[in-house]
């Protein structure tokens, strides 16, 4: 334990436990992460202008192979928080319509749904899930207990912040599909603790954090969108991917991932986090 703890950056008279929060990055990743950001500095109109879509690609075969997902349903965002905002805003709803969540859900999360429920007119409704529960099936029926003939997307957390419950997300999105239900995954503690097959596993949308369990640079995260839903997605920030006249590995990449000039090294340097835990034997 010891040799592992001095591969990261951490201060050595503390225990740090919170990767919850912010994971702490291993010295060679944030290493990596500074190589790409002096890199950049070096040679700025080549680094962003002429390399950078090549390297995303690059990064992202690494991401979707990590994540057993295909590398065109993928696009780089820098936290979850993004991520579900791209699609909350997207998503018709209006009057007469519900959103069903748990009450297992993250505040900052909460707090966009009520945002938008009231501008919108929608419900937001929010299930109770007691606890303890004996299995995941007690969990799911708890749960859908709230859905009604007025519910259109299904919000839940992959693995909850405030309880840390591991959803029976696969499950859940399985039945919403049979009934037309949109499901949307907040995945931000996924990434790093359990093992992940996003095209599997059956949501419409799954956004994560790479910069929490993963200990990837802060500043990282992906959103996962199902084919057939790429083209409702309009961006949050229009910029030169909007009617590209290069267009990349899927609409989705060019309608978000570009949003004018930042630091893409964050991105760029996640796939060496993936390596340092595999190579650690992190489970």
């Amino acid at each position: 334990m010891n040799d592992l703890a001095e591969k990261f950056l951490l201060n050595p008279e503390i225990t740090f436990l919170n990767h919850g929060s912010f994971g702490a990055t291993p010295r060679i990743v944030f290493e990596h992460y500074q190589a790409l950001q002096l890199e950049l500095e070096r040679q700025p109109v080549e680094f962003l202008a002429r390399e950078l879509d090549q390297r995303i690609d690059q990064a992202r075969e690494s991401l979707a192979k990590y994540l057993n997902a295909s590398p065109s349903n993928l696009i780089f965002v820098v936290n979850v928080t993004v991520a579900i905002n791209i699609v909350a805003r997207n998503l018709r709803l209006g009057s007469g319509d519900q959103v069903l969540t748990s009450d297992h859900e993250y505040g900052a999360m909460d707090r966009m749904w009520r945002f938008l429920s009231k501008r919108r007119g929608f419900e937001y409704i929010i299930q109770q899930i007691p606890t303890p529960f004996q299995s995941d099936k007690d969990i799911l029926e708890a749960f859908w207990e709230g859905v009604t003939d007025r519910t259109r997307v299904i919000f839940l957390s992959h693995i909850t912040s405030p309880t840390a419950l591991t959803m029976p997300v696969k499950e859940i999105c399985l039945r919403a599909r049979e009934q037309n239900i949109i499901t949307v995954i907040d995945g931000a503690h996924s990434p790093g603790q359990i093992d992940l097959e996003l095209d599997a596993l059956g949501a419409d949308f799954y956004g994560a954090n790479l910069h929490k369990w993963l200990c990837a640079p802060k500043g990282s995260g992906f959103l996962y969108v199902r084919r057939e839903h790429h083209e409702i997605l309009e961006p949050l920030v229009v910029s030169w991917g909007w009617e590209s006249e290069n267009p990349g590995i899927s609409i989705l990449a060019d309608y978000h991932e570009w949003q004018g000039t930042h630091d893409p090294a964050t991105f760029l340097a996640a796939p060496t986090a993936i390596d340092f835990q595999q190579n650690h034997d992190w489970d």
